[in-house]
C-alpha cells in the first residue's frame, strides 16, 4: 500500500533509488528525456519517463516497421 501511495504523490526519490539499484543503464532516449524533464521543473518521475520512450519507440517502431537502435532506445 505504501509503494501505491508512494507512485500517487509522485515520490520521486523512491523511483529513482529503484531504477539505480536494478543496474539498469540508460539509454540515449532516457538521457534526453531526464534532460528535458529536468529543464521543465522535474514533474515526472523516472518510471513515467521510462514508459513514455518505451511508448514513443513501440508507436515508431509500428508505424515504420524499422527497428531502433538499442543504444538510442531499449
Amino acid at each position: 500500500m505504501d509503494a501505491l501511495k508512494n507512485f500517487a504523490s509522485g515520490n520521486k526519490s523512491e523511483n529513482t533509488a529503484n531504477t539505480q539499484q536494478s543496474g539498469e543503464k540508460k539509454d540515449y532516449g532516457d538521457k534526453i528525456s531526464s534532460f528535458l524533464n529536468k529543464k521543465e521543473g522535474g514533474k515526472l518521475s523516472d518510471q513515467q519517463m521510462e514508459t513514455g520512450t518505451d511508448k514513443a519507440r513501440e508507436m515508431y517502431e509500428k508505424s515504420t516497421g524499422n527497428k531502433i537502435d538499442p543504444k538510442w532506445s531499449n
